[in-house]
C-alpha cells in the first residue's frame, strides 16, 4: 500500500473552551472547510511526513465509546474540558493499472479498428476526437457519425465522449473496460486524439503530459508529433521507424500520403487516485483532584492505527518521554518516543485510546502511523494539542484592554459606522439583483454605485479615526501639514498617469531594467506618477507569462539587483511602481508518476493539488476552475488556502524586497475576484488593476452599438474583488477601433448619453487605454488604427478613468503630443471621478466638456465651443483633435 499522507489548507487554530472577550462584531464562516490528501513514500526513521489535518472550527463532542484494554473517560464535577478538536481528513489510496492502445484490421482491409483499454475498475470515458487532412495545427473535430460507437454523446463542437465498457475479468483477476473506434482507411481523417476520464473522481489521464494522438496516415519525416518520450512508440509502429520526433503539430500544408497501415498493441501504466474521508477527534479534560490531564483520541480510520508520541515541557517543543503510566500496549521506539496502538470499538468502526498526563507538561504530540510507509501529520509537522497550566480555565480573569473613555468612543462609533455598512450591504444587494437591473436603467445604477463609493470612503475615514495616535507632537510655526491624500488600492489618490514600461521585444536586450532606468527622469518630466514594469520572476517564455520559480528574480530583463536598483531610482523620481503579477497559472518543474507537468519547484514546491482539477491537460487535484482555463500551463487552484497563504506571503515579499507600490494582474478572467480581494486586502497596494479581457459583441461581423453585456462583465470582476483592484477599460479601446476605423462617432455615446464602456458606469475603476504589449508591440493582436493613435490619446487623457500609455508610443514622433496633453490633464485637475458631458455624437465628430474646465474634440468634423461667460483657449491641438481650457474673462 503506498504511503498516506494529508495537507492543511487552513491555518492551524487551537480552540480553548475558556473564557474570552467577544467583540461587537464578528464575521463567521457557516462553511466547513476541506482538504485534500497526498500520497507519499516516507520511511519511519527520520519521520519525515508529508501528510498534515484539519481543524474544525466547531466543537463536535466525542462518542461514548468502550473498548477492551482502552481507558474509558469519566466524568465528574471535578474535570473540566479545555479542548476539543475535531481533524476532517481525505486519504488518498493509489491503484496501479495500465491503459491499452491495439491497432488492427476490422472486418476487411478498408475497415480497421482502434481499440482503447483500461485495467483499472470504473466509469471511464473516451474522450476523443480527430483530425482530418485539411486540418491546420492540433485542434480537435468531431468524427463523422458511422464511426461513432454507440453510447457516444458530442462535447461542443470539437469532441465525443464514449463510455468504455466493462469486459469479464482477465485471467490475473482484473476487472478490465474497453472501447472500439471503428473507420474506414479511406477517409480525409489524418489521426485519432483522445485522452481517458475518470468519471467517478473527473479526472483525467494523459500521456506524458500530452494528449494520445494516433496517426492514420504516412506522415514526412521530422513531422511526427504524438507526445513525448516512449509514446513515440505508437507512431514508429503506424509511419516509419525512422521517424524523428516532431517539430509541430501542423497537418495542414503539408505533403501527406496515406501509407499502409500497421498492427499493433502498447501498454502505458496509470495510476488512480480514490479519496477517502475519515476524521480525528481530540479531546482534553483537566482534573483537579491530581492535577491531571486526560487526553482522548477518537478516529474511524480503517485498521491498526498507532500514535507515535511524545510530550513537551516548553515552548521549543521539543519531543520528550513522559513518566508511566501509559495505556496498555505502548512500547518505547528508540528511547525518543512511543507507540501506542489504539483499540478498536466494539462495533469495529474505528478505533479510540486515552492518554494520562502529569503535571508540568505544556503539549501533547503525536503522529499517526498506518503502516510501515504510510502517516499522518498536521502541514509537515506534527499534531500539537496544547494542555491547561496548573490554573483551570474557569477561573482566569481577562483585562480589558482599553480604557472606558476608548470603549465608549469605539462604541459610539462602532453604532455609526454599522449602520453605514448596513445601507452599503442593502445598496449592493439591490444593485446586484436580477430585479434591479431589468428594472433600473442605467443611471439609477450608476447613482447607486457613486453612493456605495461615498459610503465606503465614509466608513473608512471613521475607522481610521478610531485608530489610536501616537502622541502629539508640537510643530514650529513655519511648519504647516498638508492633508493626507486618501488612497485606495482600486484608485489611488485618483490622479494617477501610467506608463507602460516595456513591449513584446523589451526581453532581448537582457539589460531592460538599466535601460528603464536611464529614462526614468524623463518619464517624470513627461508627467508620468505610475510605471507598471513587466513580469519579474523566472519564466518558461521570456517574456516573463509563463512563470515557473516565483521566488527567482533573475529573468530576461535583468537582475534582481537591477530591478531593485530600478525600483529605487523610479521612486527618487516620484514615480510608483506596478509588479505584473501572474497569478493564474505557473508552469511546473517536475513530472507526475503519468508524466504529466504538475509539481512544481523552488521554495513553492507545489503539487498537482494545487492546479484546477478541470483542465485535462494538467490532471490536477484541486477543485473545478472559478473561471477560464488558461490552457498552456498549469491553471492554479485559488481556492486551496495554502495557495492563497503562498500567494500572499509572495506578494508581500515582493512589496518588502523590491519595493513594488501595487499590482498590474495578468488575466484574471481565469480566477474569481474574491480571491484578488484577498491579495490586495493583504499586500494594501497603492494602484492595482487587473486584465480582464474578452470579445466584445459583433452582429455579421460588425461591432454592435450596444456593449453594456461586455462592460458589464468586466464591472462584476470588479465588485467581486470589493472594488480593491481596477480593470483595464477594454470596451473604451474596442469601441475607439470602430469608431476611428469606420469614421462612426456616434459610438462613444452610450443609450444614456454617457461614454459607453466600463468609464461610464464606473470611472474611478476604469484604467483607460489604447495599446499594450500583447495588442500592438510585435503581436499585433488587436493594433489599434494606424496613424489615428493620437485621436485615442486625446480621449483618454482628457476624460476619466486612470490612464495608461503604451512604452512604443512614449517614446515615438508621438511624445511631444502625449506630454503636451498630461499637462493639460493635470494642470486642470483630470482625475479618474472627473464628469463628463457629451456635446455631440455624430458620424464624423465627437466633443464632450470635462468637469466644467475643458472641452476636447475628436474626429474630421467640425467643432468649436460657443463663446459666452467663459471663454475657451486652444490649449493643443493635432490631426483631428483639439482640446480647449476654460479662462475667465
Amino acid at each position: 500500500m503506498s504511503a498516506v499522507a494529508t495537507e492543511l489548507l487552513f491555518h492551524h487554530r487551537v480552540h480553548r473552551i475558556s473564557p474570552k472577550l467577544i467583540p461587537k462584531f464578528q464575521l463567521i464562516s457557516r462553511k466547513s472547510p476541506t482538504f485534500n490528501l497526498i500520497c507519499a513514500t516516507t520511511t519511519t526513521t527520520d519521520r519525515r511526513f508529508v501528510g498534515t489535518g484539519l481543524c474544525s472550527r466547531y466543537y463536535k463532542p466525542l462518542k461514548a465509546v468502550s473498548s477492551a484494554g482502552a481507558a474509558v473517560l469519566e466524568t465528574s464535577e471535578s474535570s473540566t474540558i479545555t479542548f476539543s478538536e475535531t481533524f476532517q481528513l481525505e486519504r488518498v489510496e493509489k491503484v496501479e493499472g495500465k491503459i491499452t492502445i491495439k491497432l488492427d484490421k476490422g472486418k476487411n482491409e478498408e475497415c480497421w479498428q482502434l481499440t482503447v483499454g483500461c485495467s483499472i475498475p470504473g466509469k471511464w470515458i473516451l474522450h476523443w476526437g480527430v483530425n482530418y487532412v485539411s486540418d491546420v495545427g492540433s485542434e480537435w473535430d468531431q468524427p463523422p457519425l458511422d464511426m461513432r460507437p454507440p453510447g457516444s454523446i458530442p462535447v461542443k463542437d470539437y469532441a465525443i465522449e464514449t463510455p468504455l465498457e466493462s469486459k469479464s475479468e482477465l485471467s490475473e483477476g482484473e476487472a478490465f473496460s474497453e472501447v472500439a473506434i471503428e473507420f474506414d482507411t479511406k477517409s480525409s481523417i489524418a489521426s485519432i486524439n483522445f485522452v481517458l476520464k475518470d468519471e467517478e473522481t473527473g479526472r483525467w489521464y494523459q500521456h506524458r503530459g500530452r494528449d494520445f494522438k494516433v496517426p492514420l496516415i504516412e506522415l514526412p519525416q521530422n513531422d511526427v508529433n504524438v507526445g513525448e518520450g516512449d509514446v513515440a512508440q505508437v507512431t514508429t509502429v503506424l509511419v516509419k521507424p525512422e521517424a524523428a520526433e516532431s517539430k509541430g503539430d501542423d497537418i495542414g500544408g503539408v505533403n501527406l500520403q496515406r501509407g499502409p497501415l500497421q498492427s499493433f498493441y502498447e501498454e502505458f501504466s496509470v495510476v488512480k487516485e480514490t479519496v477517502n474521508s475519515n476524521s480525528i477527534s481530540v479531546s482534553v479534560k483537566h482534573t483537579e483532584e491530581k492535577d491531571k490531564c486526560v487526553l482522548n483520541i477518537e478516529t474511524d480510520l480503517p485498521g491498526d492505527v498507532v500514535v507515535h508520541w511524545g510530550v513537551c515541557r516548553d515552548e521549543s517543543k521539543k519531543w520528550e518521554i513522559p513518566v508511566e503510566p501509559y495505556p496498555p500496549g505502548t512500547i518505547v521506539f528508540k528511547n525518543k518516543a512511543l507507540r501506542t496502538l489504539l483499540q478498536r470499538n466494539n462495533d469495529g468502526d474505528g478505533s479510540c485510546g486515552s492518554f494520562t498526563l502529569g503535571e508540568g507538561i505544556l503539549g501533547f504530540v503525536f503522529v499517526l502511523k498506518l503502516n510501515e510507509n504510510a502517516w499522518l501529520n498536521c502541514k509537515g509537522s506534527d499534531f500539537y494539542i496544547p494542555l491547561p497550566r496548573t490554573v483551570v480555565p474557569d477561573k482566569l480573569s481577562v483585562s480589558p484592554l482599553v480604557s472606558e473613555n476608548a470603549s465608549e468612543s469605539n462604541q459610539a462609533s462602532s453604532i455609526y459606522t454599522d449602520g453605514i455598512i448596513s445601507e452599503i450591504r442593502s445598496l449592493v444587494t439591490d444593485i446586484s439583483s436580477e430585479k434591479t437591473r431589468q428594472t433600473k436603467n442605467k443611471k439609477v445604477r450608476e447613482s447607486i454605485l457613486q453612493e456605495i463609493e461615498k459610503l465606503a470612503a465614509e466608513a473608512y475615514s471613521i475607522f481610521r479615526s478610531s485608530i489610536p495616535t501616537v502622541p502629539k507632537i508640537d510643530l514650529a510655526e513655519d511648519e504647516v501639514l498638508e492633508p493626507p491624500v486618501k488612497v485606495c488600492s482600486g484608485t489611488g489618490s485618483g490622479n494617477e498617469i501610467v506608463c507602460q514600461g516595456f513591449n513584446w521585444e523589451s526581453h532581448k536586450s537582457g539589460n531592460w531594467y538599466i535601460e528603464l532606468q536611464e529614462k526614468a527622469s524623463k518619464l517624470s518630466e513627461l508627467g508620468f506618477t505610475v510605471i507598471w514594469l513587466p513580469p519579474p520572476t523566472d519564466s518558461v517564455s521570456p517574456e516573463g507569462y509563463m512563470p515557473s520559480d516565483l521566488y527567482n528574480l533573475n529573468s530576461r530583463y535583468g537582475s534582481i539587483d537591477q530591478l531593485k536598483v530600478l525600483v529605487k531610482k523610479l521612486h527618487e523620481v516620484g514615480i510608483m511602481v506596478l509588479g505584473d503579477a501572474v497569478l493564474n497559472h505557473r508552469c511546473a518543474q517536475f513530472q507526475n508518476q503519468n508524466g504529466v507537468w504538475n509539481i512544481f519547484g523552488g521554495r513553492l514546491n507545489w503539487d498537482d493539488r494545487a492546479i484546477v482539477a478541470d483542465d485535462p491537460h494538467f490532471q490536477g487535484r484541486g477543485n473545478k476552475s472559478s473561471g477560464d482555463n488558461f490552457h498552456a500551463a498549469p491553471n492554479i487552484d485559488h481556492s486551496q488556502e495554502f495557495v492563497r497563504k503562498d500567494i500572499r506571503e509572495w506578494m508581500n515579499w515582493l512589496r518588502e524586497e523590491i519595493g513594488y507600490d501595487g499590482w498590474r494582474l495578468d488575466f484574471v478572467r481565469g480566477f474569481w475576484g474574491g480571491y484578488v480581494k484577498d491579495y490586495m486586502e493583504s499586500t494594501e497596494p497603492y494602484f492595482a488593476v487587473g486584465e480582464y479581457w474578452d470579445s466584445l459583441s459583433y452582429t455579421y461581423g460588425e461591432m454592435d452599438h450596444n456593449q453594456d453585456a461586455h462592460r458589464q462583465r468586466i464591472v462584476d470582476w470588479i465588485n467581486a474583488t470589493n472594488g480593491t483592484a481596477g480593470a483595464f477599460d477594454v470596451t473604451t479601446k474596442g469601441i475607439l477601433h470602430s469608431t476611428l476605423e469606420r469614421c462612426e462617432y456616434w459610438r462613444l455615446s452610450d443609450g444614456e448619453g454617457k461614454p459607453p464602456g466600463v468609464m461610464g458606469w464606473w470611472p474611478s475603476r476604469a484604467v483607460t487605454f489604447i495599446e499594450n504589449h500583447d495588442t500592438g508591440s510585435t503581436q499585433g493582436h488587436w493594433r489599434f488604427p494606424s496613424g489615428k493613435e493620437m485621436q485615442g490619446y486625446a480621449y483618454i487623457l482628457t476624460h476619466p478613468g486612470t490612464p495608461s500609455v503604451f512604452y512604443d508610443h512614449i517614446f515615438s514622433d508621438y511624445q511631444n503630443e502625449i506630454s503636451a496633453l498630461i499637462s493639460v490633464r493635470k494642470r486642470n485637475t483630470i482625475n479618474c471621478r472627473s464628469r463628463v458631458t457629451i456635446i455631440k455624437a455624430e458620424r464624423d465628430v465627437y466633443a464632450a466638456i470635462v468637469d466644467e474646465k475643458l472641452i476636447m474634440k475628436i474626429g474630421p468634423g467640425h467643432y468649436e465651443p460657443t463663446t459666452g461667460a467663459e471663454n475657451w483657449s486652444v490649449a493643443v491641438e493635432g490631426r483631428d483633435y483639439k482640446v480647449w481650457e476654460l479662462t475667465r474673462k
